[in-house]
């Protein structure tokens, strides 16, 4: 057995109360037709109402093509046949009663609208020979990877609905760092099987998965022939749902989790309607990501619960040269009313971002716990341009490093603790580097009625010294944290009405930064400014109480740069 027993147990109970809780405790979805309605009302860009996948009445359940719920019989072929079925018939729902369906990949038909009763679990077989290499892209890049355990493309008219769960067997695939568990857990799960990395801080699932996790490879191997990624494939790990360049496609009522890599990762999909969900994964799970929305467009996520391994609600748009050809944005996407708890993000975008992400509006968001809360990360090399993001009503507590985080030096590390996000400032290049094509720009960014409590760092907005942060306001928010707010190559930004409650250090920290508005913001403890850099000009501070003297300067900044009012 090559999963920690520990780790298998410890999930199954909590698939077993999720699915409890569904059937005896399940609150009624909200009255989606007032929630849709509220989201389009007063929309700061044109978009227009996304269209919801529609299905006839005819239907057929699993078990009348041979299915059987026992967990023990793999049932690939009867979903097959369910699903061509409806498919043939012109379109349906497949019914999945209550039940454990042990299966193989689900690959979807058009019209076709997969409906979860209460009490059901789609458990996705744990043998990686049910997965074949397939030609895909991940982590914005063409490659190969094992089929996914749910995969579609060039569909139309699909559907996930109910109340069931879908679970991805993830933990026979996903690495595990010592670091991530507790040293009973970790004794475990070395015992079941697997091998551990050279420097017995990571344990791999298998020897192949050992020999992909080559330096350089990150989890996309630089490879160019099927045959070579055959040697490697249990490294190939896949994303759990794989919908690629599907049209009206609806995600419905139930769990997914457990992926071995990403959870859900719609990609150049059009009209995407994705709610009422519980997304989970381990939070110790590598590339564990809750929604990954890549180049797709016309898009509704709403009423969603997540707690996962890595970015939560993250977007993206394709990697450095592959993205940039694919020329494709994420756009048109409205985000409401979703809860956050674990994760490295709760709304994300980037750092895949070549292909561009424009015309997004996200409100009425509570992230409790969660690594960062808003995070922006691109890097040099990227290109592509992040503009008309609008950000309002944000609940965050007990934020272990910042609230909200713009990185343009990202390194491709996931960042979690304080050590990880030394890591990532030490690779900072102060020397600018000449605009092209491949250098990231991220603009016209708008947060507001911002709320943080309990939590580290209120915000940090880095840009690059050739591409600065442009344009970015953030107004109407309370920040109870350790830290203050940094920015730094930044133009442009505007800070209004802001309460800033923090412990330590100064309240503001400038660096290389112009042309910014800070006005009516009360800084509590520590009413210190500190302004760094040659570069910074045209500050103008509206601090009450701030005096000259509580503005210090240095590494070449010059008192001028500052007017108080």
């Amino acid at each position: 057995m090559l999963h920690s027993v520990h780790q298998r147990l410890s999930f199954i109970l909590l698939t077993f109360l999720s699915l409890l809780s569904h059937q005896s405790a399940a609150q009624p979805f909200p009255d989606n037709a007032a929630l849709v309605q509220a989201l389009y009302t007063d929309l700061p860009f044109n978009m227009p109402k996304v269209a919801e996948a529609q299905f006839p009445d005819f239907q057929v359940n699993i078990v009348d093509f041979g299915a059987v719920g026992d967990g023990m019989v793999k049932n690939t072929q009867a979903f097959a046949d369910a699903i061509a079925a409806v498919a043939k018939k012109g379109g349906g729902t497949v019914v999945i009663p209550r039940g454990i369906w042990l299966t193989g990949p689900i690959t979807l038909q058009s019209n076709v609208c997969l409906h979860t009763e209460d009490g059901a679990l789609v458990q996705f077989s744990a043998d990686k020979a049910d997965y074949p290499l397939v030609e895909t892209s991940f982590e914005g890049l063409e490659t190969y990877r094992c089929m996914s355990p749910i995969n579609g493309r060039d569909l139309e008219n699909i559907a996930f609905t109910g109340s069931g769960i879908f679970d991805g067997s993830g933990d026979a695939w996903r690495p595990v760092k010592k670091s991530k568990m507790a040293p009973s857990a970790w004794d475990a799960l070395v015992k079941s099987g697997g091998v551990l990395s050279d420097d017995k801080r990571t344990w791999y699932p298998s020897v192949q998965y050992k020999q992909g996790d080559a330096p350089g490879n990150f989890n996309v191997p630089n490879l160019s022939r099927k045959q070579q990624f055959e040697a490697v494939k249990d490294f190939l790990r896949p994303v759990m749902v794989s919908l690629v360049k599907c049209k009206k496609v609806l995600l419905d009522g139930p769990t997914f989790q457990n992926s071995p890599a990403w959870n859900i990762h719609p990609l150049m999909c059009s009209d995407v309607i994705i709610r009422n969900l519980t997304v989970r994964n381990p939070w110790y799970a590598q590339n564990g990501d809750g929604l990954d929305l890549e180049s797709c467009k016309n898009v509704l996520i709403y009423h969603n619960t997540f707690d996962v391994g890595d970015d939560a609600i993250c977007f993206k748009s394709g990697k450095d040269k592959d993205g940039r050809k694919r020329g494709m944005a994420t756009e048109n996407v409205l985000v409401s009313h979703n809860t956050v708890y674990h994760g490295h993000g709760g709304f994300v975008i980037g750092s895949e971002m070549s292909g561009g992400v424009r015309n997004v509006k996200v409100s009425n968001c509570s992230f409790i716990g969660t690594d960062v809360g808003l995070r922006f990360k691109s890097t040099r090399g990227r290109g592509g341009v992040v503009e008309n993001i609008y950000i309002s009503d944000i609940d965050m507590i007990g934020i272990p490093t910042e609230a909200i985080r713009f990185n343009l030096f990202y390194g491709g590390n996931s960042p979690i603790l304080e050590a990880d996000q030394k890591a990532e400032d030490e690779a900072r290049d102060e020397k600018p580097m000449p605009v092209t094509e491949e250098t990231p720009a991220f603009r016209n960014i708008h947060m507001k009625n911002i709320t943080v409590a309990g939590s580290n760092i209120a915000a940090k907005f880095q840009g690059l010294p050739e591409m600065n942060l442009q344009n970015v306001t953030l107004e109407d928010a309370t920040f109870e944290t350790r830290e203050g707010i940094t920015l730094i190559d930044a133009d442009g930004i505007a800070l209004k009405n802001i309460v800033l409650r923090h412990r330590e250090g100064p309240g503001l920290i400038f660096y290389n930064t112009k042309n910014t508005a800070v006005k009516n913001m009360k800084i509590g403890s520590g009413a210190t400014v500190r302004v760094l850099g040659s570069q910074c000009a045209g500050i103008q501070l509206d601090v009450p109480g701030l005096e000259r003297s509580d503005v210090e300067f240095g590494q070449g900044a010059l008192e001028r740069a500052v007017g108080l009012k």
